[in-house]
């Protein structure tokens, strides 16, 4: 494992936000959603591709809590344009697991 400086760390906006809206992308090469994401009134609405479909459903992740990185470029996606980068884990057959607050945090909220 690489160790990096406090510095690297604190170079990386990792921020809580609201899943607005996710619908199928169909275009993606391996399935995934569009996410729209609330990160408040600082960062606003950012829009991001999720490959999560192993384990949520557009309709399940309306309203969830979710963290993402907010300071990346933006990257094109076939013919979206992804704005941020949402976090989670892979389980023991690959599929993502987002990360996801425990309890409500203020939009925008910075992980520590």
């Amino acid at each position: 494992m690489n160790q990096i400086e406090w510095s690297d760390f604190t170079k990386v906006e990792l921020r809580v936000g609201r899943v607005l809206s996710a619908e199928i992308f169909p275009e993606a090469r391996k399935p995934a959603y569009k996410l729209q994401i609330d990160f408040g009134d600082e960062i606003g609405i950012r829009k991001s591709s999720a490959q999560i479909t192993a384990h949520y459903t557009p309709e399940v992740l309306v309203g969830k809590l979710v963290v993402a990185v907010v300071n990346f470029p933006t990257k094109q996606i076939g013919p979206f344009m992804s704005e941020c980068l949402v976090t989670g884990f892979h389980d023991a057959e690959g599929n993502v697991t987002l990360c996801m607050p425990e309890h409500e945090v203020p939009l925008g909220s910075k992980l520590l």
